[in-house]
């Protein structure tokens, strides 16, 4: 808009310069003198005029100087509009974002915007969980801006930006740089600015997990070693792997704490289950473990549908249930394989 309104000034500007040149021409001037007596009256000069004036051409003389300087001074009002409302918008940017970092609480801090950065800010945004990303890196400040994240740039190693992250609100602080140096300091400036506050740690060398407990970090994660881990699973128990691989899967962690565990029953040649439906054989345990997926005989596994399934030889059943209740499964019925 305002843009357009410089274009306008402009465009009158030269309207103006073309009727006075032609006004001073028809007075008997040329159109040289007739141009320069337009251009020194309307930016205000100061020269003498190109020839004596009668009154007639003082009056058309003062009208070039009212209109022209009227027409410049738009201009230059115009084009200072634009600065300032570019200013202007950036500051109000700026307060708008410090005013929802205020606003936070028992939100999430994370330091580092990379590869692991990147996806657990997805996670976070995905599950509505609110957070700010830290990050030196003004292209990596930038790509986070761009999909709506909060952030504040500068380094997570020094007080004053963790603390414009609100650090002393937030709930969790996670580090997730590719230096396990940093990490530590982070993680020690972090502890000695909220002594309550969470705070998960990323490691790259199995040596550092000890240096982060030491500094004050409450869980480390060292991604090479789940990696590691996932895959050896992966290799020596691909049945269970296999079915808690996706989003559709069941998600294990620490079903040891709630007295629970997850089995493979493998149906025996003759059993009485032969040939009954999942869910009947289920009903008929009456609670003792619930059935959540099936593994065949070819190894096909089925996370779903599978209730009306009638069971043959070698058919398994992944199930969850009390490590109590699955001890006292019938072996002669059902082969049993402790999975998690």
């Amino acid at each position: 808009m305002a843009l357009k309104k410089v274009y306008l000034g402009l465009a009158l500007l030269l309207l103006i310069i073309f009727g006075a040149t032609m006004g001073y021409q028809a007075a008997g001037w040329s159109f040289l003198d007739s141009l320069y007596m337009v251009i020194i009256t309307v930016f205000g000069v100061g020269f003498g005029e190109v020839h004596p004036l009668d009154d007639h051409l003082k009056i058309f003389t003062m009208l070039v100087i009212l209109t022209g300087s009227s027409a410049v001074v738009y201009i230059i009002g115009s084009f200072v509009r634009i600065i300032t409302e570019g200013e202007i918008q950036r500051t109000l940017g700026k307060m708008k974002k410090t005013r929802s970092i205020e606003e936070l609480k028992n939100h999430a801090i994370i330091c580092g915007y990379g590869r692991i950065g990147q996806i657990l800010c997805h996670e976070l945004a995905e599950a509505d969980f609110p957070f700010i990303v830290v990050d030196v890196d003004p292209e990596r400040i930038a790509s986070a801006e761009a999909l709506g994240y909060l952030c504040v740039r500068g380094s997570a190693t020094e007080e004053e930006c963790l603390s414009a992250a609100g650090i002393e609100r937030a709930k969790v602080l996670a580090t997730v740089l590719p230096q396990d140096t940093l990490n530590v300091f982070i993680t020690l400036t972090a502890r000695n600015l909220n002594r309550s506050i969470r705070i998960m740690a990323r490691g790259e060398q199995p040596a550092t997990e000890k240096k982060l407990k030491q500094a004050g970090a409450d869980e480390v994660v060292l991604p090479a070693s789940i990696g590691a881990l996932r895959i050896a699973n992966s290799i020596t128990r691909p049945s269970i792997m296999q079915f808690l691989s996706d989003a559709n899967g069941l998600v294990g962690h620490d079903l040891k704490y709630l007295g629970l565990e997850v089995d493979e029953l493998t149906i025996q040649h003759d059993a009485t289950f032969e040939g009954m439906k999942v869910g009947d054989i289920q009903q008929g345990m009456k609670g003792a473990f619930l059935v959540v997926a099936l593994k065949q005989a070819g190894g096909r596994v089925l996370r779903d549908h599978f209730k009306e399934h009638h069971m043959a030889p070698g058919d398994a059943m992944i199930v969850l249930g009390r490590s109590s209740d699955l001890a006292k499964t019938d072996k002669k019925q059902m082969g049993r394989t402790e999975l998690l």
